[in-house]
């Protein structure tokens, strides 16, 4: 697995840019690897698992899960990882034509909508979660007045905490310790 892959063309964007698509890129990244029918059972929506089958494909043809070794089961399915450990999405790939332009714009919105549905997800059972685990978490916002510049100076500075913690998190003791997603929106706004 690479570390990080920067999507850079339009047909990977459109790819990955299918909610069901998304759910189930990030269904892997939890898991490590998975099977159609491992996760049709952790959608328990009633998505067919050859539906899923066909949208895995579709990610591995652009790349960005791959086959997996095969943990057991009866041989006959496959197994899919994530090819990498994150993306990267740069609006300055996309802003060439109307078409790439629509398709970023598209697929941040099902990038933001799948990460609320993983913090409302949260909230609906925050009551299950240990108090230490509830004290821990936070939702904050802030405003700042900050040049372009700046804001990308934050941004890396950010990133560069996270994946501090993220490494740490890969060197230590599992005991004790919970997958924990940290989304980060730092947008300018008017009005």
């Amino acid at each position: 697995m690479t570390e990080s892959r920067r999507i850079e063309d339009l047909a990977t964007l459109k790819a990955f840019a299918h909610p069901l698509r998304m759910k189930l890129y990030g269904a892997l990244k939890l898991r490590g690897a998975a099977t159609a029918s491992q996760l049709a059972d952790d959608l328990d929506d009633g998505t067919a698992v050859s539906l899923i089958s066909y949208h895995l494909r579709k990610l591995a043809e652009r790349g960005l899960i791959v086959e997996a070794e095969r943990e057991g089961g009866d041989g006959r399915e496959r197994w899919w990882t994530a090819a990498q450990e994150s993306l990267t999405i740069n609006s300055s790939d996309f802003r060439d034509t109307p078409e790439s332009a629509a398709a970023h714009t598209a697929l941040s919105r099902v990038m933001y909508d799948e990460r609320r549905d993983h913090y409302l997800r949260f909230l609906e059972q925050r009551a299950g979660w240990s108090e230490e685990w509830q004290d821990a978490h936070d939702s904050s916002d802030f405003l700042a007045r900050l040049t372009p510049g700046e804001l990308k100076e934050l941004t890396a500075e950010l990133h560069a905490v996270v994946t501090r913690y993220v490494e740490r998190g890969k060197a230590a003791d599992p005991q004790g310790r919970e997958t924990v997603g940290v989304h980060l929106y730092a947008f300018p706004m008017r009005g």
